[in-house]
């Protein structure tokens, strides 16, 4: 199991970059408008012949919140008017309708989760209905190992709010912080007190939810050393079982909200690092080890073992512990990753909203993986959630000699392999650990995409 990582500022300064997070592989920017309805139909089609079909995992986006946070990049619409989610939330379940009877009924949902946006600025009564819709067109797990996870906003838990959602089968709660220093809430836009925020936490362990998880941003306006350490020692104490440490990428030119923030109120680049040092240093003493990227667990938690067992899986939820699933995307903006395909719904809700009331699949933009694409996929995936990739096992299940097929790769590496971030061995490579705050850093150098001045390399039977 990993510990947390040792910190070396130097290396992160070179070296962090913004770049993919690559909760898939090909990412996102790589879908195109040449995959639609059509197309995911013959993919749920085509995953149903498979041998053993695939288990199911469901991801509903929920986006309405009833006010911005500035520093959130996330797919969103800013309301007050709890009305707007009935209509939403029949068109949900017209769409659940449509995709549910794509896939056969005997492929179990062992995993769902409830996004946004806020879900919980829906009531606890409309989540029930939402529950019951999916229930009726999806087989449900009954199996304890199930994962049904909802992210929870504590400014808008009602009373009796955790007690519905437990008996609704949500066992996993996720639960935004950024940080509780009333100075930097105060410059994002989100007020949230220690105090509801506990409450939460308190009500879900009191109704038998198996984790919860808590986030957290570091270089946010006026974030100092005095104030975060204050904020980790606050959620530490609460003894939470996984927690997400995410970097602050201010790019107010894709996002509107980051328009509000006063850049020079940002933290420098050595401030930033040193907030980062803080939170590591501070996991590490409180004995939470390092899953993989920013995110952190403790011991017992199923991500830390299934890291042992060498089964976690990275998808666009996250790390996850069920690894063999077809991922279904449901409402605005969602993602599918279905067999060898992935797709999306429109980020705009009116035209996610007009291809519903068509009676059409909503499916906007996708791309169908090719062997190269594939190949990569399985070598990313193995460096994200193990920290280091088996060469045989890549060239046995892809057909390649490796040296040859990835000698352009390869050379990037070898410049990080120099400064100490990764190491290399005839038979194997992967992050060192110094190297495993940068794993995403490590696996640019296998992204033909961001390399697509480069001839990729054809396959080689071995």
């Amino acid at each position: 199991m990993a510990a947390i990582p040792p910190f070396d500022p130097d290396l992160l300064r070179r070296h962090d970059r913004p770049g993919p997070r690559y909760t898939s592989y090909p990412t996102a920017p790589q879908f195109g408008a040449g995959f639609g309805p059509a197309e995911f139909t013959r993919a749920a089609q085509c995953s149903n012949q498979d041998p053993i079909p695939r288990p199911l995992s469901l991801y509903v986006h929920l986006p309405f919140c009833a006010s911005p946070c500035y520093y959130c990049g996330c797919n969103r619409v800013i309301t007050r008017d709890p009305g707007r989610a009935a209509p939403y939330l029949a068109r949900l379940g017209a769409e659940a309708a449509r995709v549910g009877a794509l896939f056969d009924r005997d492929r179990e949902v062992v995993q769902l989760h409830l996004g946004g946006g806020t879900p919980n600025f829906v009531s606890s009564r409309e989540i029930g209905e939402l529950m019951e819709e999916l229930a009726s067109r999806f087989r449900f797990s009954q199996s304890p190992s199930r994962d049904f996870s909802i992210e929870i906003d504590p400014r808008a838990i009602q009373p009796g709010d955790i007690e519905a959602l437990a008996f609704m089968g949500f066992n996993r709660a996720s639960l935004g912080v950024q940080d509780f220093d009333p100075v930097v809430q105060q410059a994002v836009n989100r007020l949230q007190s220690v105090e509801e925020t506990n409450a939460v936490i308190t009500a879900c362990r009191r109704r038998g939810f198996q984790s919860v998880n808590i986030d957290l941003i570091y270089g946010l306006p006026r974030q100092n050393l005095e104030g975060f350490a204050r904020t980790l020692d606050t959620v530490i104490a609460q003894r939470p079982d996984r927690l997400a440490i995410y970097s602050y990428a201010h790019m107010p030119s894709l996002f509107k909200p980051q328009r509000q923030i006063d850049e020079s109120q940002l933290p420098d680049p050595e401030a930033k690092l040193g907030l980062l040092r803080l939170a590591i240093e501070a996991l590490s003493a409180a004995g939470y080890r390092h899953v993989g990227m920013d995110h952190f667990a403790l011991p017992q938690d199923e991500l830390s073992l299934a890291q042992e067992r060498g089964d976690l899986h990275r998808n666009f939820m996250g790390y996850t512990t069920h690894a063999d699933c077809d991922l279904i995307g449901l409402g605005v903006s969602a993602i599918s990753h279905v067999g060898d395909t992935y797709s999306q719904n429109p980020r705009e809700l009116k035209a996610w909203e007009a291809a519903i009331d068509a009676g059409q699949l909503p499916t906007w933009r996708g791309l169908v993986l090719d062997a190269d694409d594939l190949l990569r996929a399985d070598l990313i995936q193995q460096l994200m959630c193990r920290g280091e990739v088996d060469i045989a096992t890549l060239e046995e299940r892809h057909g390649i000699t490796f040296a040859a097929y990835f000698a352009p790769d390869l050379k990037r590496l070898s410049a990080l392999v120099a400064d100490g971030l990764a190491w290399q061995q005839p038979g194997a490579f992967g992050a060192t650990p110094r190297g495993r705050m940068l794993l995403r850093v490590i696996a640019a150098c296998f992204d033909r995409y961001l390399h697509a001045a480069l001839p990729v390399a054809q396959a080689r039977a071995v």
